[in-house]
């Protein structure tokens, strides 16, 4: 072997032998010093504190803190000096490793380099009053003998771990609690001239951290475990902890977080981010009274997610929040429905208003560029928002383009069925939440429906080619350019609903709408059913948010006054011409006012109204009838339910004042034999052609006379309508073929008593005396017959004498 390798052997030989008999030396001092140097660990531990650290026992180890010696330290407690009135202590630790440097130990004094704590409980406590066992660490300036003695003893320590470690930081007076079991943490330091910094591994379970106990805990019961990078900078107290990749449960996170300890008081701000995070395992980690909330909905596929936290750690109330997220082509469930294909970039915070506390009331959930479908409804919100979580209110911009079939899958077949057509929805909403549901929304904005085919269900009545345009201006709603087609009408509507939106929620049997309505045709029987609301509903609590509820309840409570002016109105086999109308529509069915057209060559005008029933409508009708065709009116009116007396038996010109009711279906047809009332009725320039109990007169009287046409230049009758029996009053017929006086009963099914006299002589030149009394003394000249038309059990008409008659 070489000379100077030979040498360099041996000068490492030495050195590890001088290296071990330097720790033999500091072993041996350690043992026959035991209680000299727990001393010097004790006073080292206790300089600068308000309060006692104790250490039960100690024993050197050899290796563990190699070059250095570690002392295994047992049963180690700090507390402060106010330990008594609270019983909290600082630090109790069964296993409390430190090394310390030997050539400071064989000097009589302790380094401290590393510190290894196991099996403790850390528990910082500040009490009601603000104070806390933490002041047993002094804070002041030194003096100038403290800073002019160069104690060998150092608190920079490079390497530090702990395990089995519980933390507990209760602060009564700012209802804080954090409380964590460090299972383990390890890391080195460095001191540059500012400070400090460190590099560590942390793996912990939170078992509390809230800021306010009232709240509830964040990230409760969670594992959290990661590599930290932190720092300390000594000039302005700010300690900086970051780590990329931290695990908290089965997710990862980056975290930024910043603790100023060097103002008053100790304040702290956190940056949170999640790139890939369901919905669920992020409202897990709030405090429960925001996920008690947020639970209410769900997200299906993760999101992006970020948190900034700030606050004091002495303050009360709530931390600072504020939160973003990124929902791309999701799927969000909510109280009131699912919404696919969702996309919306939120943000949360609990400072909407900055000089207002931190508070769930002063909170808002924004919403930017928010698209979706709701029930096959595509829509979008521009901007939408929810403010004051405790009674949350919401307030947007919807807007939506989309064909009408769309809205089937929305309103099922409780209201209407689209065919066909398009809609456009731009509209302003504010609205309270209510359980978590939208609920009396104010709005303001436009509906457009166009070319749309559309069935209204409670009452089957089928529009085609219509449309609709509303627009909600403050409470108010204007109906506009309102189209309305049906099989045989033509409706162009305008209107308006002052207080509509107050009115629609709290009483929609106030609402009113007022109705300009223009048409070339209309068909009455196509929207009776409709005016008169069907048949009652039965009385039923409308479900809380669903809007759908709402509207059929308000359709089916909501009254209108509606001014028609028609220029073909047709009901079944009635035609009429410049109809004009005032209509009150109500939940109990409509009443008619000012109905004036024309028909048949006359006028006719009437007011009334028609009230729905359970089993029948009631139709109550006062009309004149001015000159009218009498074979067109009866044709028109379907005979008004007779059968014997027809249009094909009359001619000539009616006037006529009409008292009635009558029972009416559904589909507007009049309910035979169920009218009532009373006809005063002149004709003129009339004929009876082919009366069949006339004829049956003439067969007995007069065998050899043609009575089948019958002209009577005037005849003035007056009648009372009960059902299926018309009540004659006396009336006078005189005509060019015979002249007679009829009163009684003509019953449609039996209960016929009609009383006919007739003059045998023939009146066919009593058109040549003008002499009324005259005239009547001539009418009875000669034979006169008295006639008795009565129906038997079965209804059949018998023609015989009446035997009865009063003589005169």
């Amino acid at each position: 072997m070489q000379r100077w390798l030979k040498t360099t052997f041996r000068i490492i030989a030495i050195t590890i032998a001088l290296v071990l008999l330097f720790l033999v030396a500091g072993m041996l001092y350690i043992t026959y010093n035991k209680a000299k140097v727990l001393k010097l660990v004790n006073a080292e531990l206790n300089k600068n504190l308000d309060g006692t650290v104790t250490v039960g026992d100690m024993n050197p180890r050899f290796f563990k803190g190699f070059p250095d010696i570690s002392l295994a330290l047992k049963n180690v407690l700090v507390r402060d000096r106010r330990f008594a009135e609270h019983h909290h202590t600082l630090l109790n630790a069964k296993d409390f490793d430190v090394s310390i440097n030997i050539a400071a130990l064989l000097k009589g004094t302790i380094s401290i380099n590393h510190i290894d704590i196991s099996n403790a409980a850390i528990d910082i406590y500040t009490d009601s009053t603000g104070y806390s066992n933490s002041s047993v660490f002094k804070i002041g300036k030194k003096n100038k003998n403290e800073q002019a003695s160069k104690s060998s003893s150092s608190a920079e320590l490079e390497k530090f771990s702990l395990t089995n470690v519980g933390f507990r930081l209760e602060d009564q007076k700012a209802s804080k609690l954090f409380n964590f079991i460090i299972n383990h943490v390890q890391g080195k330091m460095t001191y540059p001239d500012s400070g400090w910094s460190a590099a560590f591994h942390l793996d912990v379970t939170a078992k509390s951290m809230a800021f306010n106990v009232n709240r509830g805990s964040f990230i409760k019961d969670k594992a959290l475990e990661g590599d930290f990078i932190a720092g300390y900078n000594a000039i302005n107290g700010n300690i900086a902890v970051a780590t990329d990749a931290l695990d908290i449960g089965d997710d990862q996170f980056k975290i930024n977080a910043l603790f100023e300890t060097g103002k008053t008081p100790a304040g702290f701000s956190i940056h949170v981010a999640c790139d890939h995070i369901l919905w669920r395992s992020a409202s897990a980690l709030l405090a429960a009274n925001i996920q008690e909330k947020l639970d209410q909905f769900n997200i299906d596929k993760p999101i992006a997610v970020t948190a900034n936290i700030s606050g004091s750690f002495k303050g009360h109330g709530d931390p600072l929040l504020n939160v973003t997220a990124t929902v791309k082509d999701n799927r969000v469930s909510t109280p009131g429905g699912v919404i696919d294909n969702c996309s919306f970039n939120g943000a949360f915070t609990n400072s909407y208003q900055k000089d207002k506390a931190l508070s769930d009331e002063n909170s808002i959930i924004k919403l930017t560029a928010l698209k979706g479908s709701y029930n096959h409804l595509p829509f979008s919100i521009d901007t939408g928002s929810i403010v004051n979580l405790n009674k949350p209110i919401t307030t947007g911009n919807f807007r939506a383009d989309f064909p009408v079939t769309d809205l089937n899958y929305l309103i099922g077949d409780k209201v209407a069925r689209f065919i066909k057509g398009t809609a456009n929805v731009n509209l302003r909403f504010k609205a309270d939440i209510v359980d978590y549901l939208i609920n009396k929304p104010i709005v303001s904005g436009t509906v457009n429906l166009r070319n749309s085919d559309i069935n209204y269900i409670p009452d089957n009545l089928k529009l085609k080619n219509s449309s609709f345009f509303l627009n909600f201006v403050g409470n108010d709603l204007l109906l506009k350019n309102i189209r309305l087609q049906t099989g045989h009408s033509i409706v162009m509507m305008e209107g308006r609903v002052n207080n509509f939106l107050n009115l629609y929620y709290d009483a929609p049997e106030k609402i009113m709408v007022n109705w300009q309505i223009r048409s070339p045709q209309l068909d009455v029987a196509e929207f009776l059913g409709f005016l008169s609301g069907g048949k009652p509903k039965s009385i039923r609590k409308v479900k809380k948010g669903d809007f759908i509820d709402q509207m059929s309840n308000a359709l089916e409570k909501g009254n209108a006054q509606m001014h028609l002016e028609v220029a073909n109105v047709h009901y079944l086999k009635f035609l009429a011409t410049d109809a004009k109308a005032d209509l009150l529509t109500t939940e109990d069915g409509v009443t008619i006012k000012n109905v004036s057209v024309k028909h048949a060559g006359g006028f006719l005008r009437l007011s009334g109204s028609l009230k729905r029933g359970t089993d029948l409508n009631q139709l109550s009708l006062k009309t004149t009838v001015s000159n009218v065709n009498v074979q067109e009116f009866f044709y028109a009116f379907d005979n008004f339910g007779l059968t014997d007396f027809t249009s094909e038996n009359l001619r000539g010109f009616l006037s006529a004042k009409t008292q009635i009711t009558a029972g009416v279906t559904d589909q507007g047809s009049l309910v035979p034999r169920s009218v009532n009332g009373t006809l005063d009725v002149n004709l003129k320039d009339g004929a009876l052609v082919n009366f069949k109990p006339i004829g049956s007169v003439a067969k007995l009287a007069f065998p050899f006379r043609n009575l089948k046409n019958i002209r009577i230049s005037e005849l003035n009758a007056r009648f009372d309508v009960h059902g299926d029996q018309f009540t004659i009053y006396p009336m006078k017929i005189s005509s060019s073929a015979l002249n007679m006086d009829v009163a009684g009963v003509y019953g449609l099914s039996k209960g016929t008593n009609i009383a006919i006299d007739v003059p045998l002589r023939n009146p066919k030149n009593d058109t040549t005396i003008h002499d009324e009394q005259k005239l009547l003394k001539k009418r009875y000249k000669g034979i006169v017959l008295h006639i008795l038309a009565k129906s038997d059990s079965t209804g059949k008409i018998k023609i015989g004498w009446n035997k009865d008659r009063k003589k005169d």
